[in-house]
């Protein structure tokens, strides 16, 4: 299979968030548990899960930085649109914490 495909982007595009809001929510709890965070409850719009969403987002940075060594521009292409869809779904969700004024 060729790597540097949009169809390749797109799956690793919609997989690397939410791999990486698993590990990074992983993380949170050891730490927790470990006593070197505190406990936050697991409330829809708390600051911790608005972290832990964008951190997720963020995680596919290593993948485009990658294909981005290896001039997989086809690959990167396929990679923004589901980055699109996942911050825009981010800004929804959170919209109300956001945009406070």
């Amino acid at each position: 299979m060729d790597k540097d495909n949009f169809f390749t982007g797109l799956i690793v595009g919609a997989i690397t968030p939410v791999l990486g809001f698993l590990l990074v929510e992983l993380i949170f709890d050891l730490l927790t548990q470990a006593g070197l965070m505190e406990f936050v409850s697991s409330g829809g719009n708390s600051k911790r899960q608005r972290t832990l969403a964008l951190l997720g987002i963020c995680a596919t940075l290593i993948p485009m930085h990658i294909c981005k060594n290896n001039k997989w521009n086809e690959t990167m292409r396929g990679m923004i649109f589901p980055i699109m869809i996942y911050m825009g779904s981010w800004i929804f969700y959170f919209k109300d914490t956001l945009f406070t004024f």
